[in-house]
């Protein structure tokens, strides 16, 4: 059942830490076991890759089938139905359309005489896109494929490569295929898991060392980024998923309930949380949440993530309800208020901002453009969406004259002073001395 809190009490605050307990945390055993595994691919590549696949994911696996080949494309689209395709392509150009309005540009200043000072933006290499199989591959989770390949194609990567489980046959569902081919991925591997991680990291035989690796995955997935984080570039460390609602007595109950448990059904860890000044509001949520419960087919996975990590926290009035979520920060905010615009600008710590009644969490999934990768327990307070950013390098560049030089001379060589760094300030001293020599 979900439980009705008052804000702020001694009972709130304990189930708001447990919400908050449920963040990235990994275990020494966890640390350990991906440890393990990515010093063991880094030392026999494909090999290891192999092993790992076999033992976790295809018994029957072997190298030959790791990258999916020109037939597998085809084949997959030509299966695609219209439907399908439709739905993917209005996702995937609304998606390209977004990220689009993110590209930067480089720039020079030459406000001071005698120097140029500018930035070069410059997209990395190669990137990797990480895709979650989605319960053996069963349930291809399509829209990751978008999230995470359109943004780094639009920045201008030269090569994206996407690895995912493959289904217990060896082989990457065909909707993930055809979806990689519409968001421009130039290769396709099927392996998954720390393993996958660790050969984008590290590179082997087959699978080419990436400069970025972004996607979600699961614990062992994201334990894996945040070890090999520095060696190469990762998006964020995502844990579980969540939704915080704050919604006014003008609010349908029966959509709270439903955008709730949209939220619930992704996995027992999940939290749904509705904050809200009205107690009749309160009580009405409660009891639709208990009805579709029955409706859906994920029930089981729903009803413990809402009796474990969901909560209605009843608060004093709307200003206090938006100093709640900008305390939790969570990683989908969705705004159910008489005039949502008039209060936008209070919000500081959000993933994504969902406004008005009709635009449940899914919109933001799927097919409105922002991406959807976005970060989750309270790390929305100094992280943001998947980007075109995290795909781009600003280089910094600098020119002086000889007169901007001696302009400059005696601040830096005081700075270097100060710092204890006498090569630094001889650097500028010989250059003083040469221009006098002349």
């Amino acid at each position: 059942m979900l439980k009705i809190f008052d804000y702020p009490s001694p009972a709130a605050e304990k189930a708001l830490a447990r919400i908050a307990s449920r963040g990235v945390a990994f275990t020494q055993r966890e640390r350990a076991a991906v440890t393990r595994i990515l010093d063991d691919v880094k030392t026999r590549g494909d090999e290891a890759l192999v092993d790992y696949t076999r033992r976790f994911d295809a018994p029957a696996y072997s190298l030959k089938g790791m990258q999916v080949g020109k037939r597998e494309f085809a084949a997959a689209k030509s299966a695609a139905d219209r439907t399908f395709l439709r739905a993917l392509n209005r996702a995937a150009s609304q998606i390209e359309t977004f990220h689009r309005r993110q590209l930067r540009s480089g720039f020079v200043s030459l406000d001071r005489p005698g120097t140029m000072l500018g930035q070069l933006v410059r997209p990395v290499e190669r990137a990797g896109v990480y895709v979650p199989g989605g319960q053996g591959g069963r349930t291809p989770l399509v829209s990751s494929v978008l999230m995470g390949a359109i943004p780094a194609k639009v920045a201008g990567v030269e090569k994206i490569i996407m690895v995912t489980p493959p289904t217990a046959e060896g082989r990457v569902n065909p909707h993930l295929l055809v979806a990689a081919q519409k968001a421009g991925v130039d290769a396709v591997y099927a392996v998954g898991g720390a393993w996958a991680i660790a050969a984008l990291a590290f590179g082997t035989a087959t699978i080419p060392k990436v400069d970025v690796i972004v996607g979600p995955g699961n614990v062992y997935v994201s334990l894996a980024k945040k070890i090999v984080a520095g060696t190469v570039g990762i998006d964020i460390i995502a844990g579980p998923s969540e939704v915080l609602v704050i919604a006014d007595d003008s609010a349908d109950p029966e959509f709270i309930a439903a955008d709730l448990l949209a939220q619930a059904e992704h996995d027992a860890r999940a939290s749904a949380v509705l904050v809200t000044p009205s107690a009749a509001l309160a009580a009405g949520v409660r009891s639709e949440v208990q009805r579709q419960l029955a409706e859906l087919a994920r029930a089981d996975i729903a009803r413990a993530s809402v009796e474990r990590f969901g909560a209605i926290f009843v608060v004093p009035d709307e200003t206090r309800a938006i100093d709640l979520a900008n305390r939790v920060a969570p990683e989908h905010l969705e705004f159910h208020v008489r005039d949502p615009f008039a209060r936008l600008g209070e919000i500081r710590n959000a993933g994504a901002v969902f406004i008005g009644e009709y635009t449940p969490e899914p919109v933001g999934d799927y097919v409105a453009g922002p991406n959807h990768v976005l970060p989750t327990a309270g790390t929305a307070r100094f992280a943001s969406a998947l980007s075109v950013d995290h795909f781009l390098k600003r280089t910094s560049v600098i020119h002086y004259s000889a007169e901007a030089l001696r302009r400059e001379a005696a601040d830096i060589m005081r700075l270097a002073e100060v710092e204890g760094l006498d090569a630094h300030a001889n650097t500028i001293r010989r250059r003083l001395a040469r221009r006098v020599d002349k």
